[in-house]
């Protein structure tokens, strides 16, 4: 049986440059793109439950569990730091040369499918860059984990602009976010929501969290923001598309399943990614082909050679603009 072929998705390039965001279906092949990764990152969990139980470090393996249940019940047990292995970053204050990452083929397989930089590529053009600035987010139910993952990687996001979050190098890189639905994103499980036209707006302060505020990390403070935003359920292989300053957040998850997604950036080769100490890579090169990067196992390398250089002491210095002392953060 021959199976059809979906055809590229058309990006409405008009209403992107109007809105700031633009919702997507089919961005990704379900069996091609998709199923790899799930399957990658189900081993995953078992390879790391395995290693915290043999260290003593958790009590039991929740063999019983389905994946979601599984990995909630993991990080009940293991706290936030046992997240960093499912990541495909580092973080920048503290990575050791025991830093775990996530350099597996599958999600390296994704960052480059044909159907996704076809789809970037009508933003940011024929030379794509797959920018550092990654995350996966692989969301439980709020019930189902402690209060203090709040504002990390399995928690809700507070309201912010990616151009914000970075050094200022980035302001004049045409950075794209894609923030990519592994699994269907509702309003019930915590989907993304969007200022629409922000984006022409400018930069808006952000503030650092104050200790004991209920605030997460970097944010807009509302004051700034105002009050109406637009939830934006995505389905299934589906992408969320954002120009780099609009304003956006995430709702909470009050679901009994996991909200699970990627966030990614691509740009046009040649600009500064805002994060120069984490590897960036060609995914497309129209003028020179030779630029790309096919092979998965360069990709893991690149990581690895930053991981050795930050834990060997090599200075980060400031990762953003924000100290907190603008009047608004008051």
């Amino acid at each position: 049986m021959v199976t059809a072929v979906r055809a590229t998705p058309k990006i409405d390039l008009e209403r992107f440059e109007e809105e700031g965001y633009l919702a997507v279906e089919n961005v990704l092949d379900l069996e091609q793109d998709l199923a790899p990764v799930v399957r990658e990152y189900e081993a995953l969990l078992d390879t790391e439950i395995d290693r915290w139980h043999a260290a003593g470090k958790i009590q039991s393996r929740h063999g019983d569990l389905p994946f979601v249940q599984r990995l909630a019940a993991f990080l009940t047990e293991a706290g936030k730091g046992g997240y960093q292995a499912f990541d495909i970053s580092l973080p920048l204050r503290s990575a050791t040369q025991e830093t775990p990452i996530h350099l597996g083929p599958a999600v390296f397989n994704m960052l480059r499918s044909p159907r996704l930089i076809d789809a970037v590529e009508q933003v940011v053009g024929p030379e794509v860059l797959s920018n550092p600035i990654q995350h996966v987010r692989i969301k439980p139910p709020e019930s189902m984990l402690p209060a203090d993952f709040k504002g990390s990687l399995v928690g809700q996001t507070d309201w912010h602009q990616d151009q914000g979050v970075a050094l200022p190098e980035v302001d004049e890189t045409e950075m794209l976010t894609v923030w990519l639905a592994i699994t269907d994103a509702t309003v019930e499980n915590g989907c993304l929501c969007v200022v629409p036209g922000s984006h022409k707006r400018g930069l808006a302060t952000h503030c650092p969290a104050s200790p004991g505020s209920a605030r997460i990390g970097l944010h807009i403070p509302d004051e700034i923001r105002g009050t109406d935003f637009t939830p934006v359920p995505i389905p299934r292989g589906g992408a969320l598309f954002l120009h780099r300053r609009t304003m956006h957040a995430s709702l909470k998850n009050l679901s009994d399943g996991a909200r699970w997604s990627f966030d990614l950036r691509y740009q046009p080769i040649g600009q500064p990614t805002g994060r120069p100490w984490f590897p960036s890579f060609a995914v497309r090169s129209r003028a020179n082909p030779s630029l790309e990067v096919h092979d998965w196992t360069v990709w893991a390398d690149m990581w690895r050679q930053a991981r050795a250089r930050l834990a060997s002491g090599d200075p980060v210095g400031k990762t953003n603009r924000w100290d907190g002392s603008q009047p608004v953060c008051a």
